[in-house]
């Protein structure tokens, strides 16, 4: 269990985490001078059965809340502090709403000096005390009186503090990526770099790969592995979510660690510079919380800047109680987030927050914002999507969305979320947004129970609920009937304009999955590149079919030149009109590849002219000259086939340059190496 001090400064957080623990968190020179603290201090006490209790002892004064706030986003329990002889002070009150706006739920209240006051000022003390968290999380928490200098009460607080952590209930760390929100970072000879922080996420063992994050911009995340562990202020091989941690590096020095960053497995990194939260105006705060108004962002032991954009707002159902308010059950009909443009004291709703740098964020993540000038604390909640949109924020759909992600655990969140995302969850993003990581994605999407599900490289990638699926392949064909009547004498569009037509905001993989659904089913034919209905396809005459026979051959010896219809014609000896409607038909049945008008291509030519124009991507372009280069065609021809395959979905083109399509597969599967005469397009763009 992991205790943190809270309390105004000169309370005796210091000297009263010592009495029980027998360490002194003061370790600065400046803060033995002056007697406050003003760095996090650490202690830890022995609980007997390889229980160890950690204390976070925090800053007191008015100017350090941020460094407050760096400690306490870790803690289990909250030992508030309230000197007898002052009595509630200024910071009393903003340590309490902090603690409550972080949503911690178990705590402890210590009247502290009590040798210094008489029995009647004690027991006014505790009048005072128990108004002051009258309607808060603290409200029932015990009061012990102590003076820790003279050892009063000590022993009994202490055997208190011991019970409270063997019924602390454990965190959930099966299936979770490690990270640690680094408080402090510091060099020891023999070790190297060494940071510290609370676990709030997974298991880290010596020897484990992790990233810092967020990255510098414009750079990747610095990797670095764990040489030596200290959990709980013990060395160990293994730690985990809840304790106090200390993680020797290699890889990493010194100063290229910031108080605020976040030490991560990698398959969990992300970073964000937005966040959709859940949000409570504490009920205090003299104004409402309105879109725009600047703030300090605190998540884990970082402080950021940024703005309020109003969402939505519950319904007063909802946030009836104290702080954290009962989360609003998802998958229960009607939303009951309305649009608001602010928030009141008291109430509770949807925000986004709009940050000015990048930090590193995880859905569950405890956050508080403090207005402009950092001098009071606002609003407290909690992270919903830490990857949020831009756009389309406040639409009815993101916030049914939003409320499904209000659900309790990650896979009751996925299944609330398929049944309301109409283009699908990239699962990828969603897992590590929840720090999900490794066999534990793959049974997250089984407790889902998507219908339609794209495979990735290491598992799930996409999903799409089964009444999505449903809506989007009507809604594919009805586009797909459309065409063939709007161009009765066309065999369909290809993949990709296909997918322009009906679906143009659906990613790639899902789109890929609704068309081999579609084909597995007999409800559309896929031939080449163009998807057609079955029941409209293009047949062959004889003629055709005769000519085909005669211009087959030459057009597949002709390479990656191509033949033109006149040639083709010309060799074949027959009527250049008619070859020229052969070859139309061919093309149209994907038997054939015209780049530009009369010039045409043997699928194996094409197969092979993808792959040198994937090869010759540079940094996800491909231009012209490398092409030209890496093909052995002449410019000409070479921006001809380039512009073909902006057309057909390889390439898309972004002002002069060709960009590479990396979701798409088409001249991918199935490729033989040479010799096919039509090509399996049902993964094309």
């Amino acid at each position: 269990m992991i205790v943190g001090t809270a309390g105004h400064i000169d309370h005796g957080k210091t000297t009263l985490v010592k009495a029980l623990t027998g360490v002194d968190t003061d370790r600065l020179p400046e803060e033995k001078r002056r007697g406050i603290s003003i760095a996090l201090g650490y202690a830890f006490l022995d609980a007997g059965d390889a229980l160890r209790i950690g204390f976070v002892d925090v800053p007191g004064h008015e100017r350090l809340v941020h460094t407050m706030l760096s400690g306490a986003t870790g803690i289990d329990h909250a030992l508030l502090l309230v000197a007898a002889d002052d009595g509630v002070m200024p910071q009393t009150r903003e340590h309490l709403a902090l603690l409550s706006l972080l949503g911690i739920q178990r705590g402890t209240i210590a009247l502290t000096k009590c040798d210094r006051v008489d029995a009647a000022i004690r027991v006014q003390r505790r009048e005072e005390i128990r108004a002051l968290v009258a309607g808060t999380s603290l409200a029932q928490a015990p009061v012990f009186e102590v003076a820790a200098t003279a050892g009063e009460s000590v022993q009994a607080l202490r055997e208190h503090l011991i019970a409270e952590a063997k019924v602390l209930p454990p965190r959930e760390g099966a299936g979770r990526g490690f990270r640690l929100a680094v408080d402090r970072v510091f060099s020891l000879a023999g070790v190297g770099t060494v940071c510290t922080g609370t676990a709030h996420a997974g298991e880290v063992a010596i020897g484990d790969e992790l990233l810092l994050l967020p990255p510098p911009p414009g750079q990747s995340p610095r990797r670095a592995r764990v040489r030596s562990l200290h959990a709980q202020n013990e060395p160990a091989a293994r730690a985990s979510a809840g304790q106090r941690v200390a993680i020797g590096l290699a890889g990493l020095e010194k100063d290229e660690v910031e108080r605020g960053q976040w030490l991560a497995a990698p398959a969990i990194a992300q970073w964000t510079d937005r966040l959709d939260v859940r949000l409570r105006l504490w009920p205090e705060e003299a104004r409402a919380l309105r879109s725009g108004l600047p703030v300090h962002v605190h998540v884990g032991a970082e402080a950021v800047t940024g703005s309020v954009a109003m969402l939505g707002r519950f319904g007063t159902a909802q946030v009836a109680g104290p702080h954290p308010c009962p989360l609003p059950q998802a998958g229960e009909g009607v939303s009951p987030v309305a649009a608001a443009e602010a928030l009141q004291p008291g109430e509770e709703g949807l925000v986004q927050l709009v940050l000015h740098r990048p930090i590193g964020a995880w859905a569950g993540d405890r956050v508080v914002l403090r207005d402009a000038s950092a001098t009071r604390a606002l609003a407290g909640g909690v992270v919903l999507d830490p990857q949020a949109p831009a756009r389309y924020r406040r639409t009815a759909q993101r916030l049914a969305e939003l409320v499904a992600l209000t659900a309790a655990s990650p896979a009751q969140r996925l299944a609330g979320l398929l049944a309301q995302a109409p283009m699908g969850v990239d699962l990828a993003r969603f897992a590590a947004g929840q720090g999900v990581a490794g066999d534990a994605r793959v049974t997250l999407l089984a407790a889902a129970g998507a219908s339609t599900v794209v495979l990735g490289a290491d598992g799930p990638a996409w999903a799409l609920g089964a009444a999505q699926t449903a809506q989007w392949e009507g809604v594919a064909l009805a586009r797909l009937m459309r065409y063939h009547e709007e161009q009765p004498e066309e065999l369909g569009p290809d993949l990709a304009r296909w997918r322009r037509l009906a679906a143009p905001r659906m990613a790639e993989p899902l789109w890929q999955s609704l068309v081999r659904r579609m084909s597995s089913a007999g409800q559309v034919t896929i031939s080449g590149a163009a998807a057609h209905l079955p029941a409209h396809g293009i047949q062959l005459s004889a003629l055709d079919e005769r000519l085909a026979q005669k211009v087959m051959p030459r057009l597949r010896s002709a390479g990656f030149e191509g033949a033109w219809a006149r040639d083709l014609a010309k060799d074949a000896h027959e009527p250049e009109s008619l070859v020229r409607t052969t070859l139309a038909r061919l093309s149209q049945r994907g038997e054939l590849f015209q780049v530009v008008k009369d010039l045409y291509y043997a699928p194996a030519a094409i197969q092979e002219l993808a792959l040198i124009a994937r090869a010759s991507a540079v940094g996800g372009d491909v231009t012209a000259a490398v092409f030209r280069d890496r093909s052995g065609l002449g410019r000409k021809r070479a921006i001809q086939v380039l512009e073909f395959f902006d057309k057909v979905g390889v390439l898309r083109r972004v002002g002069d340059a060709h960009r590479l399509r990396t979701d798409s597969r088409l001249f991918i599967d199935g490729h033989e190496g040479g010799g096919a005469t039509r090509v399996d397009a049902v993964e094309a763009a």
